[in-house]
């Protein structure tokens, strides 16, 4: 009992003491995670190793991790360590190599170990060793462009080794001066004696270069034009004292040496064009840029038809060649046994000057008396006479395609070589390479502007339309909608060859339709004699009406319409038939016939309505126009809730009518259109209404809120990837959009389901979105004053720490007294778009095809304005039962026929099981997008940086776009018979 009294005792007096003196908190001990040192883990495996294959083996394992910017300082320091202990030179060399890739590991910077990397050259035997040594310290120093003194060092090192025997070393010191040194900068007398010429005077890089040039390694000497290149790449100007050395390894034996010296030739000749220079053998001088030209010319001739193809490449960006020289490259008679031949008129005039005519008695006696060296004949005589001739007969198709691309660059400057050059180019539609015809044939189309064909060229050109090739055809029609022709027996004879086309190759209709309708708007006089003929009229008896199915006669009238537009008096040989066909192919195939003026025709006055309105004014009304539509639209928030929707609607319409009239700004109108839609919605969500009606009364109006809320999201989506060139503050004014249909989102959550929980998520993620577009959008805030999410920026403290129902509170009021953003458009913003030609879905006869079995069902469409279609274009096939399958086109399938638009020929393949009747299917084109590939997507952490408390937003939402109007395509999967 006593002692139990005792202990109760000292419990009291311990209490009172503990609540007079409370007992003080030891502070938590603060816990810091480190990361194992890589150095020393390299330098355990180092030591451990008992033989240089070990060792090695430890290096090859450690250059496959990653190494942080703060490790590899140490890193470096244990294996220069090592370095120096090591006799083996295969591990020396890895070590030297991974002082190099450490080097370039973002956020280190190389300055402090520049000194042991110099050092480490003093002592080294191997010349393998001491060349990878070279490299790292070539590494080293772009990786520290701004520091001088240590990029003289290492110039002052590469000149001391340039005369090691290793043409390795030799290689890599050039390297070192092309991408380190500097023109302005003379390089010291010290670094001069390092190279064996002490008390020579101060030199510069370009001159210790350029001595390398006749380096006995042909390895060495392309080397050293390469650094001379590279000083040219970094902006400095080369020294024309180069130029003949240069001239002079054109004749090198070795074919990277001349590969290389054809590119500095090029080089000087664009920098120095208008210099003069002497020509060899001669009195003559000439311009450096036709004697560079002359040279180049030679080397398409040259024996490695690398470097024929790299000389034609480069003659086609000589623009400022004269045109004397410009015109020898597809003349072969200039020269003659190496002799030079004066014309029949220079002759003459020497023979009237002596009072001497050749009297026939002695055998050539009117030769040229003068003999030329052969060793130093002109270049130009032997080289630019019939360049491009060799080049277009050469045995390498590459080599011929390079002639191709020359001739036309060369021709697209001038108007006098294009004529010349016509009857080369034509002749290239009949090369046994298709990629050599297809490239001759787009030649032909860029220079068209400055040709006319004459009938002979024109049959050859029309030859091509035999080919197996839907390429080869497309591209040719193509060609005919620019080209000028001479008489009208070239439109009688097109027309019937395209007619041919249409008859062998069904599915050429529309790209014959449309060569045919330019050819008609180019050449209305020629058509004029011709539409008797065409039309098949008489002018006394009457003539049956040709069938209005027949794709030809489609095709003819297609071409007399487009003559007629420009040609009044055509119309009075029509026959009545004719102005029926008119208004029925003015109906179906509008983008084919144009708008005629045809007096007295009553099918045709209403149709003359197109001179009026904005679709026929100046662009620049109907850009103003839009203008003023947005800024009425602007003064929503001092107008009523039915006023203002009321204007929205209006406004809808007459941009919607607006982009149908004017095409330059179709795209224009129709975003601006679908922004005011989803302001529209989201007008409409937010009446008074809905929101002063208790929960359980307004289901049916939050059921419409929700629908215009999912609306709203895919509006915004189409909005930033079906359009293309919109600037950052219109993809931030879709953000916007977006993120208030998700607040609206979030307070229908609310209102309709019951708890807290499903709120949470939410909220935590509406937050997210709300801190990812100020990080995205940092710079476009100052021109959102008085939006949504200014407001909610404002109080962003308070957001993240209230609760969900709060949030939703704050959000609904929020919502309500945001003012309307008003949308700047953008030069030119257009509209991504597809029209699928084939199937045309115009058939009533079944597909038909065995069950289980698939059929191919060709697929032919024109894509207009789609970035990157190869990723992003997908084909979708819906069955009648629901099924939708989506089928991705190979990359092959896509071509460019011009700027901005794409044709996808493929194969979709269709299968299904037995079907008791023929049903429908459904084919579209899709449009795929990701919120990652988003115009505006959050930077992607480094490796190293863990994602796991980053906040996931929207980068993971995908989906489709419809792209095209779906074709219905009959199909009949049938049972397989027993």
């Amino acid at each position: 009992m006593m002692a139990a009294h005792l202990k109760k005792r000292v419990y009291e007096e311990f209490s009172k003491v503990v609540q007079q003196h409370p007992l003080e908190e030891v502070p938590a001990k603060k816990l810091r995670l480190t990361k194992p040192s890589k150095s020393a883990a390299l330098h355990l495996d180092l030591c451990k190793a008992t033989n240089p294959t070990d060792a090695l083996q430890y290096l090859l394992q450690f250059a496959r991790k990653t190494v942080e910017a703060e490790s590899v300082e140490g890193v470096a320091r244990i294996l220069l360590e090592h370095y120096y202990k090591e006799t083996d030179t295969s591990v020396r060399l890895k070590i030297a190599s991974l002082l190099g890739l450490l080097s370039k590991t973002q956020g280190f910077s190389p300055d402090c170990i520049v000194d042991d990397a110099i050092s480490t050259l003093n002592n080294e035997k191997s010349h393998q060793v001491l060349a990878q040594l070279l490299d790292t310290l070539l590494v080293i120093g772009t990786q520290l462009p701004d520091s001088v003194a240590i990029t003289q060092r290492l110039i002052e090192v590469a000149c001391k080794h340039l005369s090691d025997t290793y043409f390795g070393v030799r290689n890599k010191c050039l390297q070192l001066l092309g991408c380190l040194g500097t023109v302005d900068k003379p390089l010291t007398k010290e670094s001069d004696a390092t190279t064996g010429t002490s008390g020579a005077p101060t030199r510069d890089v370009q001159s210790v270069i350029s001595d390398y040039f006749a380096d006995q390694d042909p390895r060495v000497r392309t080397a050293a034009i390469k650094a001379m290149l590279q000083l040219h790449d970094r902006g400095m100007k080369l020294q024309q004292t180069i130029y003949n050395q240069a001239c002079k390894l054109l004749n090198d034996d070795y074919e990277q040496v001349r590969s290389a010296a054809v590119q500095m030739v090029w080089v000087l000749s664009q920098l120095y064009a208008e210099s003069i220079v002497p020509i060899p053998s001669s009195n003559e001088e000439i311009r450096l840029v036709d004697d560079s030209f002359g040279k180049i010319c030679h080397m398409v001739s040259d024996g490695s038809w690398v470097v024929r193809v790299q000389a034609a490449k480069l003659l086609g960006s000589m623009l400022q060649v004269s045109p004397h020289f410009l015109e020898q490259t597809l003349d072969k008679k200039l020269m003659s046994d190496l002799r030079r031949k004066r014309t029949a008129h220079e002759r003459a005039k020497e023979l009237y000057a002596s009072g001497e005519f050749s009297s026939g008695r002695r055998w050539a006696d009117d030769a040229p008396k003068e003999k030329v060296d052969t060793s130093g004949v002109n270049l130009i005589d032997s080289g630019a006479c019939g360049a491009f001739v060799h080049g277009l007969e050469d045995e390498m198709y590459e080599v011929r395609t390079a002639s191709v691309e020359a001739l036309c660059l060369l021709a697209q400057s001038s108007a006098s070589f294009a004529e010349k050059c016509l009857d080369f180019l034509v002749d290239m539609f009949n090369d046994e390479i298709e990629e050599v015809r297809l490239q001759s044939i787009h030649a032909l189309r860029q220079i068209s502007i400055h040709i006319t064909l004459r009938e002979d060229q024109l049959d050859t050109v029309l030859a091509v339309l035999e080919d197996s090739s839907r390429d080869i055809r497309e591209a040719l029609h193509e060609l005919l909608c620019y080209t000028n022709v001479s008489t009208k027996e070239c439109i009688q004879l097109a027309l019937l060859e395209l007619l041919k086309n249409l008859t062998k190759y069904p599915t050429d209709r529309n790209s014959v339709w449309k060569c045919l309708k330019f050819l008609g708007v180019r050449h209305p006089t020629l058509v004029l004699p011709l539409v008797p003929e065409l039309l098949s009229t008489h002018p006394y008896f009457d003539t049956p009406e040709p069938d209005m199915d027949d794709p030809a006669y489609i095709a003819v009238l297609v071409l007399v319409f487009n003559a007629a537009k420009s040609c009044p008096t055509m119309s009075a040989l029509f026959s009545d038939h004719t102005f029926r066909h008119y208004a029925y192919l003015r109906d179906s195939l509008s983008h084919l016939v144009p708008q005629l003026r045809l007096p007295g025709k009553k099918l045709t006055s209403g149709l003359g309505s197109e001179a009026c309105g904005p679709g026929s004014g100046s662009v620049e009304s109907a850009r103003l126009f839009l203008q003023d539509s947005l800024a009425h639209v602007s003064m929503l928030q001092s107008l009523e809730a039915p006023g203002a929707q009321d204007l929205l609607d209006f406004t809808i319409r007459d941009l919607q009518r607006l982009g149908e009239l004017q095409t330059e700004l179709a795209g224009s109108a129709d975003f601006c259109a679908t922004y005011l839609r989803c302001q529209l919605l989201l007008t409409k969500a937010l009446q008074e209404k809905l929101w002063n009606m208790a929960v359980p009364l307004c289901l049916k109006q939050n059921a419409m809120a929700s629908a215009a809320v999912k609306q709203i999201l895919e509006e915004t989506y189409k909005l930033e990837f079906l359009y293309s060139g919109l600037e950052t503050r219109q993809v931030a004014t879709i953000h916007h959009v977006r993120l208030q249909a998700k607040a609206l989102q979030l307070v229908l959550t609310a209102r309709t389901k019951r708890g807290v929980d499903p709120l949470i998520g939410i909220s935590e993620k509406f937050i997210q979105e709300v801190e990812s577009f100020q990080r995205l959008f940092m710079s476009e805030l100052p021109h959102f004053q008085e939006s949504f999410v200014e407001k909610l920026l404002e109080v962003m403290p308070r957001l993240v720490a209230c609760k969900p129902l709060d949030l939703v509170k704050i959000l609904q009021t929020t919502l309500r007294q945001s003012g309307f953003l008003h949308l700047k458009i953008p030069e030119q913003i257009h509209r991504a778009s597809a029209t699928i030609i084939e199937p045309t879905g115009e058939s009533d006869n079944p597909l038909r095809f065995t069950t289980g079995l698939v059929v191919a069902l060709d697929i032919d469409a024109t894509l207009e304005h789609v970035q990157e279609p190869q990723n992003t274009v997908k084909v979708q096939v819906l069955y009648p039962d629901g099924q939708a399958h989506i089928i991705h086109p190979k990359p092959g399938d896509f071509r460019h026929p011009g700027p901005g638009r794409v044709r996808l020929i493929t194969q979709v393949y269709l299968s299904h099981s037995a079907w008791t009747e023929p049903c429908q299917i459904e084919v579209r084109l899709l449009l795929a997008y990701s919120s990652s590939t988003s115009k505006l997507s959050s930077p992607k952490p480094a490796w190293n940086e863990s994602t796991e408390g980053l906040p996931q937003t929207e980068s993971s939402i995908e989906g489709t776009i419809p792209l095209s109007k779906p074709v219905k395509v009959f199909i009949m999967p049938k049972l397989a018979r027993r």
